[in-house]
């Protein structure tokens, strides 16, 4: 979703081929033409866009028409990182505390 609304430029419609989306992705995705069919149609289903196939100098295009929920992918996406950041600092403190607190109780126990 990210390349798709790196290509958006802010517009609500526009027309993109399957290789601008497939030099955008990175070389570790190893996604093909087929792949990234079934992405797309897997994105559209959820909401994001709406998406018309068709041909533009012989060359397979999109039409790719941004939801709202694709227009504010770049917002929802930073609140869901930084609640997964601030779930992970909650989860670390716990575990600093709950050793710190078996340490003391060590040392309580093992003076006595």
């Amino acid at each position: 979703m990210g390349a798709i609304f790196t290509l958006s430029e802010g517009k609500e419609r526009f027309l993109v081929s399957p290789y601008e989306i497939l030099s955008l992705l990175p070389k570790k995705a190893k996604c093909d033409e087929e792949k990234l069919e079934r992405t797309m149609r897997s994105l559209e289903l959820d909401g994001y866009f709406e998406l018309v196939d068709c041909e533009r100098k012989g060359e397979k295009t999109y039409v790719v028409h941004m939801r709202e929920e694709g227009l504010a992918y770049r917002r929802l996406d930073a609140r869901r990182r930084r609640g997964l950041i601030f779930r992970l600092l909650v989860a670390a403190a716990c575990g600093l505390l709950s050793a710190a607190l078996g340490i003391l109780l060590k040392l309580l126990i093992g003076s006595h």
